[in-house]
């Protein structure tokens, strides 16, 4: 009886009733960024299940992220931690959000080298409000070690209407 008290006390202090499980959803799907549509799949996914593991898999070290900030008239850019931030608070505040890729506009490149220029549609839901629609294009460079590694993005330019 003593043992199966002491059992019963180490599994109920080992669980914590608040700490959400492992969504293990992606991983099972068969997504993978072995391949230029691989990569798009798991993006879009990442921002399904808005997932930060999955979406800074994608990111290369030294990954820069630029757009055009019109009300400023600049280009402007941001490094991979930059990046990191801003879509952590992006999935946080948001309720949903709804990727979809479009027509591929151009591409070319090698195994481990790849350009890529796609159309994107992206619908954000934040508290309950009606969402915030953005078009664009999004301009990627691809690039891996093998061509056996997955890719991740080592530049992205966003030309979004946001």
């Amino acid at each position: 009886m003593r043992i199966a008290v002491l059992f019963f006390i180490t599994v109920v202090i080992s669980c914590n009733p608040f700490a959400p499980a492992i969504d293990n959803t992606i991983s099972q799907s068969g997504f993978s960024a072995d391949s230029i549509n691989g990569f798009f799949e798991v993006f879009r996914a990442a921002y399904q299940f808005k997932d930060t593991t999955i979406y800074g898999k994608l990111l290369a070290p030294n990954f820069v992220f630029s757009y055009r900030n019109y009300d400023r008239g600049l280009d402007l850019e941001w490094g991979r931690d930059e990046e990191m931030q801003a879509t952590a608070s992006l999935f946080a505040s948001s309720e949903s959000l709804d990727l979809l890729w479009g027509n591929i506009l151009d591409s070319s490149g090698t195994d481990t080298l790849y350009d890529i220029t796609r159309s994107f549609s992206l619908d954000i839901i934040l508290n309950s409000t009606e969402p915030l629609h953005v078009d664009g294009r999004a301009i990627f460079s691809l690039a891996r070690r093998t061509k056996n590694d997955p890719w991740q993005a080592i530049r992205w330019r966003d030309e979004s209407n946001f």
